[in-house]
C-alpha cells in the first residue's frame, strides 16, 4: 500500500505588504511569511511571538542613540528567532495583530451563527 502524502493548503488569514500569516487545517498549524521566511507555529506560540514583538520598545530604539538598531526576538520551545529593526519590528506588529484580530473576528461570527435557530 502506498503511503499518500497530505495536500498541504493555506488559507490566508490576513496578509499586509510586509508579509502574510496563512493557516493549513491539514497540519492544524499556521505560517508566518515575514521577511523572506516562512516559518511554521502552532497558534500558543504565534501568540507568543506576537506578545514578544508587542512589548518592544521601538520608540527607545528610535530615540536613543545608545541602544541596539535591531532587536533579536525568539520565544521560548520555538526554534524561530527574527532579528529585526525597528521599521521590521512594526510591520511584523502590524501583521501579527491583524492576524489575531482576523482569529477573533472568525470567532464571533462563528459564536453568532451557532445562535440563530435553525
Amino acid at each position: 500500500m502506498m503511503k499518500r502524502d497530505l495536500e498541504l493548503t493555506l488559507h490566508e488569514v490576513f496578509s499586509t505588504d510586509s508579509g502574510a500569516v496563512l493557516q493549513s487545517d491539514t497540519e492544524r498549524c499556521l505560517y508566518l511569511d515575514f521577511g523572506g521566511k516562512k516559518a511554521k507555529f502552532k497558534y500558543p506560540c504565534l501568540l507568543r511571538l506576537k506578545r514578544k514583538v508587542e512589548a518592544v520598545d521601538i520608540e527607545q530604539m528610535l530615540i536613543n542613540p545608545y541602544a541596539s538598531d535591531v532587536e533579536v526576538i525568539s520565544i521560548t520551545a520555538c526554534e524561530h528567532c527574527y532579528v529585526l529593526n525597528a521599521l521590521e519590528i512594526l510591520a511584523l506588529k502590524e501583521l501579527l495583530q491583524g492576524a489575531f484580530v482576523m482569529f477573533q473576528l472568525n470567532h464571533i461570527i462563528k459564536d453568532c451563527l451557532q445562535r440563530i435557530p435553525a
